[in-house]
Parts: structure tokens; C-alpha cells; sequence
């Protein structure tokens, strides 16, 4: 799998973009910032996301280390979900 995402840098980069930047909006994100602060903090998260492409590309699971945060807090939203409709009933 490492060797498939140093074969495409660009879809690596894509990815882990993505999933920054809904680690970002889920856990960082308290309330909506001004157009020009949100252009800033989204040009670093691209910023962050190319230093962790290659990061990925020298061998170390950044993409599947994403995925699993990601993986684990949608867990955590359908938790709060079904608890929430078990407490209206």
C-alpha cells in the first residue's frame, strides 16, 4: 500500500488534504471564521498535508493513521447519534 501512494503523490496529497481537513472541521473548528481566515488556515492545512505527503512517501502510515482517526470519530457520531434517539423515546 506505501509503495501505491508513492507511486501517486498527487492522490496522496488529496487524501490526506481531505482528511486534515475534516479532522479540522470536526474537532478545531468552534465556530465560522471571516473568509480571509478561513483562506489562511486552509492554505496551511495544504501547507501541513504536502510536509505529510512526503512523509508518507518515506515510509510511514500517515494516510492510514488518518483514516483511522477519521474512522474513529465517525464511531463516535453515530454513538452520540443512536444515544440521542434512544433518549427522545
Amino acid at each position: 500500500m506505501t509503495e501505491w501512494f508513492g507511486e501517486h503523490p498527487w492522490i496522496t496529497f488529496l487524501l490526506i488534504f481531505i482528511l486534515i481537513t475534516y479532522v479540522y472541521n470536526k474537532v478545531f473548528r468552534t465556530r465560522k471564521l471571516p473568509v480571509l481566515k478561513s483562506a489562511i488556515i486552509y492554505l496551511l492545512l495544504a501547507l501541513g498535508s504536502f510536509m505529510l505527503m512526503f512523509f508518507q512517501i518515506a515510509g510511514l502510515p500517515i494516510v492510514p493513521s488518518l483514516t483511522v482517526a477519521v474512522a474513529l470519530m465517525l464511531m463516535v457520531r453515530i454513538r452520540y447519534f443512536i444515544q440521542e434517539r434512544s433518549a427522545k423515546k
